[in-house]
């Protein structure tokens, strides 16, 4: 378990020292915000950015006087490890309620599987969680404190295949009628596949000649892209929540000679944009690989990426910096439309909110509608693309900053 305590207010607790002049919001009952997320394990590096995004959102926050309606209470977070697998996430989870018994709401757990535990616990406690995981099953239980901000998979799968094969045939002249998945059995991507395999693919005129699942963490990708080669599929579908299954997959389709466009890829999360990936596989190699988001910085939020990159050195921002610090942002507004620090009336704040304001414009949609299930029914979908060695939004066209391309084989 690790915390943080905001910089600002450290750096406050400096100056009172020195000059004996004290803010008066440095003075307030901290209110206390969670992240939980891996730091540890094969998707550390995810849960690193996460909290780079949440601590920019914490800064923010009470460089600008805390929560006002508060009497200018700051924020602070409060960081608890997934670890590797559900079991640990449920256990860190019912160490965070039980030692910090203050907490208003929390953000994470990054893969679905980490969320389905952490959420049971967090829904006992009656402590509002947010999320960008992606299964279809999050919200599906009759969970009242579970708020799911991007698309489920499944609804991400239904609008993301007939644009891309709309894309792919207005850019080369022919619709793909071949396709391919590979991926690996994590509730992300076990959400997204299932439509696919259950006939969307061929509603859609397309026939499914390579369909391949693996657990991460893999081991060898060798007969995975043997078979995709074999077949020829006109796209595959590359699905791998692990950076470094992801970057085992790429090396194997670039040493197959398949890369640079002669086997277009469509991916789904954040793995697929990682600065990682561009120092392990090369920008060459990386050309033209789509991946279907949850969220993404683009048009519209240059600022908060220029100063995100200027505070982490971070090249860019991915969809787990910017979902993270729009989660804090969102707890923030929620606490200043409630009044009061509680989790309940934060919770409340959230089932009644209907806005396009405040955080809303850093969430893919620009709109925050949480129905009785707790999704965001104002969510949209993102698309990705790696173009002149950076992931960069093409769809939808509003927060696009490059125009789409389809690899041509």
């Amino acid at each position: 378990m690790l915390t943080r305590r905001s910089t600002v207010a450290a750096a406050v607790a400096g100056i009172m020292a020195a000059s004996l002049s004290t803010p008066a919001w440095s003075q307030a009952k901290p209110i206390q915000v969670a992240v939980i997320a891996p730091m540890t394990g094969p998707w550390a590096r995810q849960g690193q950015l996460m909290l780079k995004g949440a601590e920019l959102a914490i800064k923010d926050i009470n460089a600008a006087g805390g929560i006002k309606k508060l009497g200018g209470r700051p924020l602070e977070l409060v960081v608890f490890d997934t670890g590797d697998s559900a079991e640990k996430a449920k256990n860190a989870a019912q160490r965070m309620v039980s030692q910090y018994p203050d907490l208003v709401a929390v953000s994470g757990a990054w893969l679905s599987s980490f969320t389905m535990a952490v959420s049971e616990v967090t829904e006992r406690a009656e402590l509002p969680m947010l999320t960008f995981s992606i299964s279809d099953a999050i919200t599906s239980r009759g969970f009242h404190y579970i708020f799911q901000t991007p698309l489920t998979g499944g609804q991400q799968a239904d609008l993301a295949v007939p644009t891309l094969i709309d894309l792919a045939t207005q850019v080369t002249g022919k619709k793909p009628t071949k396709g391919g998945i590979i991926a690996d059995n994590s509730a992300g991507n076990v959400s997204f596949t299932k439509p696919l395999r259950s006939g969307l693919l061929k509603s859609l005129g397309v026939e499914l000649l390579v369909d391949e699942t693996f657990t991460p963490p893999l081991a060898d990708a060798t007969s995975l892209i043997q078979k995709a080669r074999a077949t020829k599929p006109d796209f595959v579908f590359l699905l791998a929540t692990a950076v470094s299954d992801a970057k085992l997959l790429l090396e194997k389709v670039n040493e197959f000679n398949l890369g640079k466009g002669r086997m277009p890829l469509i991916s789904t999360g954040a793995a697929m944009g990682t600065p990682e990936l561009l120092r392990n596989v090369g920008a060459d190699q990386l050309e033209g690989l789509m991946s279907i988001v949850a969220n993404w910085a683009g048009k519209g939020h240059e600022a908060t990426v220029e100063r995100f990159k200027k505070e982490t050195g971070e090249p860019w921002i991915t969809q787990d910096s910017i979902t993270t610090y729009a989660d804090i942002e969102l707890i923030a507004y929620a606490l200043e439309q409630a009044g009061q620090a509680d989790r309940n009336a934060v919770a409340k704040v959230f089932r009644s909110m209907d806005t396009t304001e405040g955080p809303a414009k850093y969430y893919a949609g620009n709109r925050l509608k949480f129905n009785e299930k707790g999704l965001n029914i104002g969510a949209k979908l993102v698309i990705i693309q790696w173009q002149g060695g950076q992931p960069k939004p093409i769809y939808p066209p509003d927060v696009a900053i490059a125009a789409p391309i389809w690899p041509k084989q």
